[in-house]
């Protein structure tokens, strides 16, 4: 994430503050400045060109202190949650806050990225919208279809979480990274089957030659990965066991590694943990992977063994994922 300063008084921020711990200030986060900004007492803001912008309606729902249109509205990053717990599901309301911050921080590195981001308010077809339920009142299906992503909130309580990544003997599993995961099923269904099926596109090609075919029968792929496991020698083409299930999986997989990446790499150089000038003079996304994303894991995965802890990234990125990623990348909208 970027480094944030409080425009009060110089203090650092962080992305999910509300409020400035030094001097009090009340902040809101401005989507289209990437900023942190100060409100007043009422909570407005007034931008460069005059605007008047308010902190989100659902500031004490949900934590959430972006910037919306209208006084009593709500921001853009919440108008993609499309389903909610009830205002009488208590668990659910405590379990949901975790899931909107990370869906506020996807949002904010999509936006970095250059990726659009539309809401079903906006497109009703090929917008995007999130479904917040919890599988501590009915069972939830964290998944994708059509735009709609599928998120349980009970995978935000630690020992849950852990429980199921112990149980599918997983090495890494956060909230954040099954949003990243199921964003890359729509991407790849905005990005990449959408023009292919309009065009035939070479786009498409790419991806079937790398993945694999999209249209063979997921729920059979399923039975198999389930009943016989990863093929051997997985590990030599794919980024996580997961990931050799389906093509589908293998690149919503290699998508939310692109995410982690970026957004991992991204911070080590706002904290000055990795020099600006590291990132320049790589031909591709694979290059700037070998060259600075390893060296830099290897070393933060060394700083948490110093904590006793376990690795940071475990995951080994061998040449196919290289190109994978590569691929990923060179979806990137051009700036």
């Amino acid at each position: 994430m970027k480094a944030y300063r409080c425009r009060v008084c110089a203090n650092a921020l962080y992305f999910e503050n509300s409020v400035c711990v030094s001097c009090g200030a009340a902040l809101g986060y401005s989507r289209a400045e990437r900023a942190l900004v100060p409100v007043d007492d009422a909570g407005r803001y007034v931008d460069a060109e005059g605007l008047i912008w308010h902190v989100c309606r659902n500031l004490n729902l949900s934590g959430c202190a972006w910037l919306a249109p209208l006084e009593g509205g709500q921001c853009a990053a919440c108008d993609l949650t499309r389903t909610r717990p009830s205002d009488d599901d208590v668990t659910g309301l405590v379990e949901f806050p975790v899931a909107e911050r990370a869906k506020r921080h996807l949002v904010a590195e999509l936006d970095a990225l250059g990726f659009p981001v539309v809401s079903k308010l906006e497109d009703t077809q090929g917008g995007l919208a999130f479904d917040m339920l919890s599988s501590s009142n009915a069972n939830v299906l964290i998944a994708h279809a059509d735009g709609i992503v599928t998120i349980d909130l009970a995978e935000g309580v630690d020992w849950r979480r852990e429980k199921v990544r112990e149980q599918l003997d997983e090495p890494y599993r956060t909230m954040l990274g099954h949003l990243r995961h199921e964003v890359g099923h729509y991407y790849e269904w905005r990005l990449v089957e959408l023009p292919g099926a309009e065009s035939g596109g070479e786009v498409l090609d790419a991806a079937r030659a790398l993945f694999g075919d999209e249209t063979s029968s997921y729920q059979e792929a399923v039975n198999r990965h389930y009943e016989q496991g990863p093929p051997a020698g997985w590990g030599e083409h794919y980024i996580s066991s997961y990931a050799t299930m389906h093509p589908y999986e293998d690149f919503a997989e290699t998508w939310a590694h692109y995410l982690h990446i970026c957004d991992t790499i991204e911070t080590a150089v706002e904290y000055g943990l990795l020099p600006a000038a590291d990132l320049v003079g790589h031909a591709r996304f694979r290059d700037l992977v070998a060259n600075v994303w390893i060296p830099l894991s290897t070393a933060l995965n060394l700083v948490n063994r110093s904590m006793g802890k376990d690795d940071l990234y475990p995951f080994v990125l061998p040449d196919t994922v290289l190109d994978k990623l590569d691929f990923v990348a060179s979806l990137r909208p051009a700036s």
